[in-house]
């Protein structure tokens, strides 16, 4: 029997929200359904609060820094969930993965630098590379019939010809893709190989579904660990984005000290005592048993969504996330531009998604729709899709 209820729609507005209070700004449209950011509408847990609420009993919010209790909840986490045997020194902190980003571009390259990544793909990997003056250099997923895998023949040209960095999401976030071992391990090889970095955005890590397992590329062998910078964060797992307390892990230690360097110039690196609190009640046995009834909630979301668009919308294609609570839809059969594609989803079906084409060209055509709500606001969302493609 479930022991928490996810079908609890809560109000957001007016709390300085982003997903709900800026859909004017962000649609020009303040009524539509809010399904873009990778926030969820699913309430906080109540033990992340009582956290929260523990610690402001004590009279002082003072100072503050990482106890070992801290650390001890990630290695413990990693362990049981990913498999991976992490050392308390190899954990340091960082407000989110975009600022951890900007630290270690500036960090490990310099203006001018190549740095690769895979589009479609989370937009602030295109803005932290080009803000900091470095190149971008794409090697784009290849999709065959909604199926996405790596070209790694490309990879490796880019490579040989000076890049000094891949910026890695795993899993793919917006198509869905949990890398398994023997993608990792070719990508990690060819990496090595030129002597290219590679930064893991691994935020989504823990949100995968069965039978797919995350691996983190740090964890397969050394010479990976040597070469990896490892980004996470119990934000998207726990809804707390809003505590900026993310963290990341290097097992070299002349790369930590380099991470540091960086952290301590930009000023960023004191984190907040909130979010500490929060990162180790999320990182629980508690924590566990809520995620794990979470993943089942979200796969009823996907396999929902499949069902009724197969029945009631088969132009609409989409293949199911093997991670993540976000879904890539592909509009393409539709044969409508971007522009007239996001007009007719906010303006007629009121519905606010992120444009496939803001992760790159690939994307044109696509759009990402967020699935971490209540099942009737899925529901809700799927009608009003379905009322205004229909005809189409």
């Amino acid at each position: 029997m479930a022991k928490y209820n996810f079908d609890i729609k809560t109000n957001r507005e007016n709390s300085s929200c982003v997903k709900y209070d800026l859909r004017k700004e962000i649609f020009g449209n303040a009524d539509v359904i809010p399904m873009w950011v990778a926030d969820m509408d699913i309430q906080t847990p109540d033990f992340i609060f009582e956290a929260i609420r523990n610690r402001c009993n004590h009279p002082f919010l003072g100072y503050t820094f990482r106890d070992e209790s801290y650390n001890s909840a990630i290695l413990e986490w990693y362990k049981r969930r990913h498999n991976w045997n992490i050392q308390s020194n190899w954990i340091e902190f960082c407000p989110g993965v975009v600022s951890g980003l900007n630290h270690v571009i500036r960090a490990f390259t310099k203006p001018g630098d190549k740095i690769i990544i895979q589009p479609p793909v989370y937009h602030p990997f295109f803005s932290t590379v080009e803000n900091n003056g470095r190149v971008l250099v794409n090697n784009p997923l290849i999709e065959r019939n909604g199926n996405y895998s790596m070209n790694f023949v490309e990879l490796e040209q880019l490579a040989d010809q000076g890049a000094s960095m891949l910026i890695l999401s795993n899993p793919h976030n917006p198509v869905g893709r949990v890398w398994n071992l023997e993608e990792l391990t070719q990508l990690g090889n060819i990496c090595v190989k030129h002597n290219v970095l590679v930064i893991a955005d691994e935020i989504h890590c823990d949100l995968v579904y069965k039978p797919y397992k995350h691996i983190p590329l740090a964890s397969i062998n050394s010479n990976f660990a040597k070469n990896t910078i490892t980004f996470s964060s119990a934000s998207k797992t726990f809804n707390i984005a809003g505590l900026a307390s993310g963290f990341v892990i290097i097992s070299n230690p002349d790369m930590m000290k380099k991470y540091k360097h960086e952290l301590e110039a930009s000023g960023a690196g004191m984190g907040n005592i909130f979010g500490n609190e929060a990162v180790k009640a999320a990182f629980s046995k508690e924590g566990e048993s809520w995620l794990n009834e979470l993943l089942q909630y979200f796969e009823a979301n996907i396999a929902f969504v499949e069902s009724t668009l197969k029945q009631y919308l088969p132009k609409l294609k989409f293949t199911r996330p093997q991670g993540t609570y976000l879904m890539w839809l592909d509009f393409r059969e539709f044969e409508m531009d971007d522009e007239a594609l996001n007009n007719k989803l906010i303006n007629e079906a009121g519905l606010g998604l992120n444009a496939g084409n803001g992760f790159g060209i690939e994307g044109s055509g696509f759009q990402r729709m967020n699935i971490a709500c209540p099942r009737p606001v899925v529901q809700v969302a799927l009608n009003k899709l379905i009322e205004s493609f229909k005809d189409c």
